[in-house]
């Protein structure tokens, strides 16, 4: 796909928008007043709504199709079109909203709408997820954790090999804003030999990227690592919320389990495969001494383009900042370009074995932090276990997340040249257990 020539929109608020410049066009699913939710594209503080503007005739050919298709509060049936389809809509839109649109007149004329993107506004999850899979790809941050429960082996051997991951829970993910009810469980309190039952105490959040897959494959049917990247629709910011004192006791021997399946949060913009072409880039190169993927995993393509630079942002509130009027506290602020691997790898890997994956479904990328401080994803790493806790404006100190706190994911690219463009936010407040 060609870059677009058109960089201005004449919806004046997308002009330097921070997340919805005219060049990212992200979809979602929203709803107004109680209404059936449907499909739009966020274009500065306000939303396309994309089924009205099909039903005032400004859409034809294979535009047509793709918003047919994301008819029905659901992207699923878009998704499974693939890229010509995207393509082709992105093309459209830039034609309809770009600076000097002939098609203005007519939008406004024919019932097209746009709405407040905020005050309005209910955002849905985009697409019917039937399978969630969470991996395991950012490499300093399974090295920081491994550090902490095995300091003299914190990188097991398989890690270099595999892309790693776990089957999660699809059921209990929610958009932006939905509050992150603290969760019980077992845990084994420190010098006691048998587990009590009752609230987390070690709440945290994980920084992480959301991966939708577009196409699907038949069962039995493996997707090559040369055509992997077909069948990604867009990306997401996703927080995988944990409860790292229930999963210390239930990880073993099968990892992770209800310290994770109680909510993982998402942004609710799906940002396309095509808005992010600007900030791709090479897949970091392994260090020396490494192993080289195994054949399945490895396409030069891939590794020459395969990699996203993308500025992930990580802040918290508490209710007694909010209250005193204290800005939000930055945890952390790290990027996609410490995967050790890439998106395709993850899509391939997972299908190797003959896996059906469907249009919809979700994966997340794992933690990803950096290698300094500053750049860890999550409070465990950065408290190391708690023992280091964090100092806030408010005189409050946190080792782990408290009720009332909130923490708001950010994602953003930005490149010599090319307008920057956001995710919009992922936010989640944590509230008491029942």
């Amino acid at each position: 796909m060609t870059l677009p020539t058109i960089t201005r929109s004449w919806v004046e608020s997308a002009n330097g928008h921070p997340d919805f410049p005219l060049q990212n066009l992200p979809l979602g699913v929203f709803s107004t007043q109680g209404s059936a939710p449907r499909s739009g594209v966020a274009i500065g503080e306000q939303i396309f709504d994309l089924e009205a503007a099909l039903d005032a005739g400004l859409f034809e050919g294979q535009a047509q199709a793709a918003v047919q298709a994301a008819r029905g509060g659901q992207l699923n049936a878009f998704f499974e079109l693939g890229r010509p389809a995207r393509v082709a809509l992105r093309e459209r839109l830039l034609e309809l909203l770009g600076e000097g649109s002939s098609l203005r007149g007519k939008i406004e004329a024919q019932g097209a709408k746009l709405l407040p993107l905020a005050a309005d506004c209910q955002m849905h999850l985009p697409a019917k997820i039937n399978d969630y899979t969470d991996f395991y790809v950012g490499i300093e941050h399974a090295q920081n954790v491994g550090k902490l429960f095995r300091p003299d082996n914190p990188l097991l051997p398989n890690y270099k090999y595999v892309p790693i991951g776990y089957h999660g829970r699809a059921s209990t993910i929610r958009t932006s804003g939905a509050d992150v009810r603290r969760p019980k469980g077992q845990t084994l309190p420190a010098g006691q030999s048998e587990p009590t039952f009752g609230p987390c105490a070690r709440l945290d959040y994980e920084l992480e990227l959301g991966i939708w897959i577009g196409q699907g494959n038949e069962m039995g049917e493996p997707i090559a690592i040369g055509d992997a990247a077909e069948h990604i629709a867009g990306f997401c910011l996703l927080n995988d919320w944990s409860a790292r004192d229930i999963q210390a006791w239930e990880y073993q021997p099968l990892g992770p389990f209800l310290s994770k399946s109680f909510i993982t949060s998402i942004s609710p913009w799906v940002v396309t495969a095509e808005a992010l072409e600007p900030f791709r880039q090479a897949q970091a190169p392994r260090p020396e001494g490494d192993p080289q993927p195994l054949p399945y995993l490895l396409d030069k393509r891939d590794q020459a383009a395969g990699g996203f630079d993308i500025e992930l942002e990580v802040l918290l509130t508490t209710r007694t900042m909010r209250e005193q009027g204290l800005p939000a506290h930055r945890l952390t602020l790290s990027n996609t370009r410490y995967m050790y691997w890439t998106v395709a790898q993850m899509v391939a890997h997972h299908s190797v074995n003959g896996c059906q994956l469907q249009a919809g479904d979700l994966f997340g990328s794992g933690t990803l932090s950096g290698p300094e401080s500053g750049q860890f994803g999550s409070l465990l790493e950065i408290t190391e276990g708690g023992k280091k806790p964090i100092e806030l404006a408010s005189g409050e100190v946190r080792k782990f997340l408290e009720d009332g706190d909130e923490i708001i994911l950010r994602g953003r690219c930005s490149r010599e040249g090319f307008a920057s463009i956001g995710f919009g936010e992922c936010r989640g407040t944590v509230q008491p257990a029942r």
